[in-house]
């Protein structure tokens, strides 16, 4: 079961939310304004989004600022200029085009990409058989990753795993078989993947490919395989090859495996938040749970830092 109470260590965080405007999204609000450290800029049409808030509990609208909008683009600009100007930490993604929001996430003037930084997609997934939650990436952002590409999303992935409480993740590079074939190049990008990691390029995780999807988290497969490495059949990430195999991974664990999921964007100065349209009430909860839990280490450990 996956957190879908978003916790805040007694700190107060803001979430700027871009498209806020929807009834799924305003239920999503106030669920998580039942937090009484938790307060949220709600981007949208103005007369919706005042009529839900004035059927909230007095203590719940408190914490509620309205900013009219009349389009997605200005929602996602002035919801990403929120988060970037300091008056929110966590940016999510509403009922807006995921393209209206990245166009001003990339923004050069206001935007929270990190200089030399890919943006990335990392997906969350509680599975009723697994005991430790299982990652995924990229699901969303990059189509068709080069090496230099998929380093960085192993990167953002690995990051976002240790916000998140993972230490020292195993990733499992994926392709079809475990022999390197230079006819199937997801096998030879993995085998770079885990030599870099061996040789110290890629750190802050064990990393091992190419690995079919079986080996990767079934010990029982991995055994029979005589596969070894410390990532097979225990992997915390999955690295897809390519959007294809990670958006068909993503919904095949939803609506086949039942698996409760949250995603967020990797790889900006701020956690970024995405749902869909048709994410359930929890899923998009454990999402924003998932961002907020990646600030609150974030800002633990810049605390940490400078206490020093």
């Amino acid at each position: 079961m996956l957190n879908t109470l978003p916790t805040t260590n007694g700190r107060p965080v803001t979430l700027a939310i871009a498209g806020a405007a929807d009834d799924h999204m305003l239920e999503v609000v106030e669920e998580l304004l039942q937090n009484e450290d938790i307060y949220v800029r709600l981007y949208g049409e103005e007369t919706m989004l005042e009529k839900a808030k004035d059927g909230w509990h007095e203590d719940l609208s408190a914490r509620a600022v309205i900013i009219p909008t009349r389009s997605e683009q200005e929602a996602s600009r002035l919801a990403v200029m929120a988060v970037s100007d300091g008056k929110a930490s966590v940016l999510v993604k509403g009922m807006v085009q995921t393209a209206a929001l990245m166009k001003e996430v990339v923004n050069r003037d206001y935007g929270l990409r990190r200089p030399g930084r890919t943006l990335s997609h990392v997906a969350q997934f509680a599975l009723q058989d697994r005991s430790e939650p299982l990652f995924v990436t990229d699901a969303g952002m990059n189509v068709t990753p080069d090496l230099q590409t998929k380093v960085q999303i192993t990167e953002n992935a690995v990051e976002t795993a240790h916000l998140l409480g993972v230490e020292c993740p195993k990733v499992a590079a994926l392709a079809a078989v475990e022999t390197i074939n230079p006819e199937m190049p997801a096998t030879v990008d993995a085998a770079s993947l885990t030599q870099m990691n061996r040789r110290g390029q890629i750190t802050g995780c064990i990393i091992d490919g190419p690995l079919a999807l079986d080996n990767a988290v079934s010990k029982a497969a991995a055994e029979k395989k005589k596969l070894s490495g410390g990532v097979a059949g225990e992997a915390d990430i999955l690295l897809v090859p390519h959007i294809e195999v990670g958006n068909v991974l993503y919904k095949s664990l939803v609506h086949f495996g039942g698996a409760q999921v949250g995603g967020v964007i990797a790889g900006a100065a701020a956690p970024i938040v995405v749902t869909s349209r048709s994410d359930s009430l929890t899923n998009k909860l454990h999402a924003a749970a998932l961002g907020i839990q990646m600030h609150e280490t974030a800002q633990q450990r810049r605390y940490n830092h400078e206490t020093i």
